[in-house]
């Protein structure tokens, strides 16, 4: 079995319509099945529940996702290791949710899931780039708003050339490669 560390929150990184949920939802079964407690945090879902009074200029975007931070904080302190799928599109905010999550005593391990623009327009699960092309939705991360691509992430999956299982065996050899640097 694989051991991690006791702390830690796994934090899926990519454009709208990279493939960041899917994997998440792939990794907690697997992960369920090695004995440790999870759950999938979707910035969608989180957003609904949590942040239904924001819309996503970049100040709203920060405001949700430093509210995802803290769920995430509460979670890895209680022993259950959040799988978050979130947008994430500015380096800044991403290496203070890092320097935040980790002071606590919390490993965080950003995964980029990379992915071409153009295949995300092509898969366009919510219809999110065709209103954004057509002038419906203003600030589309990757199109009027930029997507800064993590520039040293733990870990690097692209969906454009790999599977579903090339990428969630990736992230848990990864995990395990970060499990024997921290208990060696």
């Amino acid at each position: 079995m694989t051991i991690l560390p006791p702390q830690m929150v796994l934090w899926l990184t990519g454009l709208s319509g990279s493939g960041k949920t899917t994997i998440a939802r792939a990794l907690k079964p697997r992960l369920d099945e090695l004995g440790y407690k999870c759950e999938a945090l979707d910035g969608d879902v989180v957003r609904k529940e949590l942040s239904p009074d924001l819309g996503f200029t970049k100040e709203d975007r920060e405001t949700h996702a430093r509210r995802v931070v803290y769920l995430c904080k509460l979670l890895s302190r209680n022993g259950i290791l959040p799988i978050v799928s979130l947008i994430s599109p500015y380096r800044n905010f991403r290496a203070y949710a890092r320097v935040d999550i980790e002071s606590e005593g919390s490993k965080f391990v950003e995964v980029y899931v990379k992915c071409s623009l153009d295949s995300c327009i092509k898969r366009d699960p919510k219809g999110l780039y065709k209103k954004a092309l057509a002038g419906e939705i203003k600030d589309m991360t990757g199109l009027q708003d930029p997507y800064e691509e993590p520039l040293n992430p733990d870990l690097t999956v692209d969906t454009d050339a790999m599977s579903l299982e090339d990428c969630t065996s990736a992230i848990l050899s990864q995990l395990e490669r970060l499990s024997f640097a921290t208990y060696a």
